[in-house]
């Protein structure tokens, strides 16, 4: 199934089986992932598995390209209403419950985009839409577009974020929390850089995840910092470096829910054996002072001069 997976239909059957058993029904995918090979398996998984249709939700995207024809590509309406037919008959289901733009259009108006995914909503193909890899002020223009003109909104933003890159604290997160919509996190484990596999003096190897596909984009030092940390407290609390990463994402209020993306059934056991690790205040402490990102402006002037502000507010709670 591509660079990174190359998982067959047997073995997607199987890591989907395992995920449905241990109470996940959430399944992402996209138009562009593996050319829709990856749309297409996972469409017939769920038929071979006879998954009922209400047991789970199915999401996908639209923007990258899909063929070598002018509209086939971006966020055009044509190219939104083309795609999700295409999407619905590579997932062999009637109805998308999640629809989401995958990457922000510069070519096209965002007020076109959001008719023709309102269109989809109204026209019953889609039930809601979604947004990733937007900035905050586009999400925020799109959000207004569609208050003003009674439209779909924007419901969800997938986003890359972890604890080796907490970039989008600085906007994001804020906008999110201000205008009530969920966060998705996709590669959690910044692309395998977080999988206790690696460290300061352990290097990729040759085939490797990280040697074949060097992404995200991480810094190294602050990662390397990060996973030294990570490995203490998975020895005290007895568990893995990568479920002390997504234990950690789990912890955060504005985290809706988490992607992973496992290859191998042990993968995927031990990502799912995150959700019972309890990281203690000085714990999150500890992460939090070693991954902190370093302060730009304006938030240390955000900082400076809503201090006292909020002291009142502190002792106006107590």
């Amino acid at each position: 199934m591509g660079p990174i997976g190359k998982l067959q239909q047997s073995d997607a059957e199987r890591l989907v089986g395992q995920a449905l058993d241990a109470g996940i029904n959430f399944i992402d995918t996209a138009d562009v992932y593996a050319g829709g090979m990856s749309e297409q398996i996972t469409g017939q998984a769920l038929r071979n598995l006879k998954v009922a249709r209400d047991q789970v939700v199915v999401a996908t995207k639209v923007f990258g390209e899909t063929g070598p024809g002018t509209n086939m590509r971006g966020n055009t309406r044509s190219h939104v209403l083309d795609g999700v037919k295409a999407s619905l008959k590579r997932l062999q289901l009637e109805h998308i419950d999640l629809y989401q733009v995958h990457g922000f259009d510069p070519t096209t108006p965002i007020e076109e985009t959001v008719r023709a995914l309102d269109q989809l909503v109204r026209h019953g193909h889609v039930r809601y839409v979604g947004v990733s890899n937007w900035a905050a002020w586009q999400i925020v223009k799109a959000l207004g577009i569609s208050e003003r003109l009674g439209l779909a909104r924007f419901e969800s933003l997938q986003a890359y974020y972890t604890i080796a890159g907490r970039d989008l604290e600085r906007e994001l997160i804020p906008m999110l929390r201000s205008e009530g919509v969920g966060l998705m996190v996709w590669s959690p484990l910044a692309g395998g850089l977080l999988s206790g596999k690696y460290g300061r003096d352990q290097q990729a190897e040759e085939g490797s995840r990280r040697t074949a596909f060097d992404f995200p984009p991480v810094n190294k030092d602050r990662a390397w910092d990060v996973v030294d940390v990570m490995r203490e407290i998975a020895q005290a609390r007895g568990c893995t470096v990568p479920q002390v990463a997504l234990a950690w994402l789990l912890h955060q209020p504005q985290v809706t829910s988490v992607i992973v993306g496992a290859k191998r059934p042990e993968q995927l056991a031990d990502n799912i054996g995150a959700t019972e690790v309890r990281l203690e205040a000085g714990d999150l402490e500890r992460l939090d002072a070693v991954s902190k990102l370093p302060a730009e402006y304006p938030g240390w002037m955000f900082e400076r001069q809503g201090e006292a502000r909020r002291k009142q507010l502190e002792a106006a709670r107590r």
